[in-house]
């Protein structure tokens, strides 16, 4: 990039680098010190930006007004779920430990109690280790709840009530999404993954709505833990958007677990009664519960930032519109994270708040890229894939799409006896070898899968995974020895609404 546009990038003008450059109190001012205000913030600093931040305070359920140093990830998604996830896997681990001699009693004793605290004193302390980060490098912490008064001010009202008021040379939008409630009658009786992290009694009869990775996951952690769960969902299978393929894959391995599907069906209303939780559905059906859970999606944190009044633009969920360097329609506002509703992923946001730092105060003019992003579900077995569903190669595709696939039973289970096949799944671009996909179900998936994440990324051909030696014995090698194509797709284009 020349010289000029990254004057125009960064500065918002071209031809008064002569003029006096106003004052301002901060470089940069982040409101939201989530995954990606904060590495934003963190970086910014490194550059030599003089930066602040403004945080909520923290509590593990969010609010319009409380939140935390750390953002959702850390307190209220990622990590506490992957800890519940570890927990409620043990559940089958104990099964399956009997056939490999360990004489476990049939009744096994289980304190609920003893991971959730163990689980709230793990986010208490990477909440502390978060903000020492932004301490260390010199970020400027605000305990409060910010919003934009002007295209170079930010107010900050404090836990006390008093306003404070900054100019920032730069402000950037990282306030996230939240949890979203359908609205039904009786929907105050449901919850949402925040309270579902921080449960004080676990179900013995769970409903979950919601087709997406939050509600598989927590199907997975209470049927994990002993409870009977129902899952809704509007589609014929879960996890729209990702391959079919493996979608029916995590359906059948749902349903092993003892997890109750109920395709094509929604909530239509949840009735408080001495017994539970009366719920109906669409199809005239009646079930009860003691918790039900909507995960229903979420929506950007926009509402209370007072971006209309200085006129920045948001689509219509609410998100943030940005350019391809996470810039607003206002030159100097940005925007990153699950607030702009692009690649809604931690590590995206972490990405992409790295270049916004490189962009603006790093002389490195860098757009985020968004191809071969690797991502997991983590039910149990976890779901895991890189690249293209083979529905998205299809569509993509010039030319022909080679499709290998690989059905086994995990070596575990073969002395276990667990009936559960994992399955993995290569596409290849029949004309450049590329391969262009990769999927996988099965246990340790997501740590398997940042490998090949790593090889998509370099654009590695078959050919490349073929003459690549395997670790034996591992799944892992499964990915280097899928030699017989399974099926040969041509480039006609089809749908699929699954």
């Amino acid at each position: 990039m020349t010289t000029l546009p990254r004057k125009m990038l960064v500065d918002g003008e071209v031809g008064n680098s002569g003029e006096e450059e106003a004052h301002y109190d901060f470089d940069l001012f982040v409101i939201g010190a989530g995954s990606g205000g904060v590495r934003a913030a963190r970086f910014s600093a490194n550059f030599g930006a003089k930066v602040g931040i403004c945080e909520l305070p923290f509590h593990p359920i969010s609010s319009e007004v409380i939140g935390g140093v750390g953002g959702t990830c850390v307190i209220r998604g990622c990590v506490p779920k992957k800890i519940l996830v570890y927990g409620a896997s043990f559940g089958g681990e104990i099964e399956d430990a009997r056939n490999y001699g360990w004489e476990i009693n049939e009744k096994v004793d289980f304190n609920w109690k003893k991971p959730l605290e163990k689980k709230t004193d793990e986010i208490i302390r990477l909440h502390g280790i978060y903000k020492r980060l932004l301490s260390n490098v010199g970020v400027k912490l605000f305990e409060g709840e910010g919003k934009i008064v002007g295209p170079n001010e930010v107010e900050v009202t404090q836990l006390d009530g008093t306003k404070l008021s900054y100019s920032a040379k730069h402000i950037l939008i990282a306030t996230g999404s939240r949890a979203q409630r359908p609205n039904i009658p009786g929907q105050e009786l449901g919850i949402t993954s925040d309270e579902a992290l921080s449960l004080e009694d676990l179900p013995k009869r769970a409903v979950v709505l919601g087709g997406g990775y939050i509600a598989v996951e927590f199907a997975s952690i209470w049927r994990g833990f002993g409870a009977t769960v129902d899952l809704f969902f509007r589609r014929e299978l879960p996890l729209r958007g990702f391959d079919a393929e493996m979608r029916a894959v995590v359906a059948r391995n749902l349903e092993g677990r003892g997890i109750n599907l109920h395709p094509q069906t929604n909530l239509t209303e949840l009735i408080k009664t001495e017994n539970g939780i009366k719920v109906r559905t669409n199809h005239g059906e009646e079930l009860m519960a003691d918790l039900v859970l909507f995960a229903t999606g979420r929506a950007p944190n926009t509402k209370r930032l007072n971006l209309e009044a200085v006129g920045v633009e948001l689509d219509q969920t609410g998100a943030v519109k940005v350019d391809e360097y996470s810039r607003t329609n206002i030159p100097s506002i940005w925007a990153v994270g699950d607030v702009t509703n692009r690649m809604n992923l931690t590590p995206v946001a972490l990405m992409e708040g790295t270049c916004f730092a490189k962009t603006v105060f790093g002389n490195q003019p860098s757009k985020p890229d968004y191809i071969h992003i690797p991502c997991a579900v983590f039910s149990i077995p976890p779901l895991s894939v890189v690249g293209l569903s083979e529905e998205q190669a299809i569509e993509q595709a010039n030319g022909d799409v080679l499709v290998f696939t690989s059905t086994f039973n995990p070596m575990k289970n073969t002395i276990s006896g667990r009936q559960e096949k994992s399955v993995m799944k290569l596409l290849v671009d029949a004309e450049t070898d590329k391969v262009i996909g990769a999927s996988m179900c099965g246990p340790d998936s997501a740590e398997i899968m940042q490998g090949i994440a790593v090889a998509l990324k370099c654009g590695a051909t078959k050919e490349q995974f073929d003459s690549t030696v395997g670790i034996h014995p591992s799944a892992a090698e499964e990915f280097v020895t899928m030699r017989m194509v399974t099926r040969r797709i041509s480039g006609a284009k089809t749908m699929t609404n699954l």
